[in-house]
């Protein structure tokens, strides 16, 4: 049955939140989403009771740290040797950039499938 589950929701739907329609997942998914955000929007009224709200949110925010990401990374080799950093340290930089924007990017998946699934328990 977990193998159904995970193909049906698909790669991109996070661990930490449950199968939709099971017990609880929407609390589940509230939580997972609230890692997202900084901590005084998890604690808003609006968010508290709406989850799609804080999904909208969270999609926000993370769209707007792989712009930060992207930014970091496209200016690394203009930027980084006038702060005086050695080649070896720039390059580790440049590749944790390159890894960051990877992860941001399926974290940005991640929350579009939450929405998605919320946006729809929610009719």
């Amino acid at each position: 049955m977990p193998v159904t589950t995970s193909t049906r929701l698909g790669p991109d739907w996070p661990c930490q939140v449950k199968t939709p329609g099971s017990y609880d997942w929407e609390r589940s998914a509230a939580k997972w989403l609230r890692e997202l955000v900084p901590a005084r929007y998890a604690s808003y009224p609006a968010f508290v009771r709406h989850p799609v709200l804080l999904a909208r949110h969270a999609q926000i925010q993370v769209e707007h740290e792989i712009r930060v990401a992207r930014t970091a990374l496209q200016t690394a080799r203009a930027d980084l040797p006038r702060l005086g950093l050695h080649e070896s340290a720039i390059e580790h930089t440049i590749k944790l950039y390159a890894a960051e924007l990877m992860q941001l990017q399926h974290i940005a998946r991640s929350v579009r499938a939450v929405t998605q699934a919320l946006g729809q328990s929610g009719r």
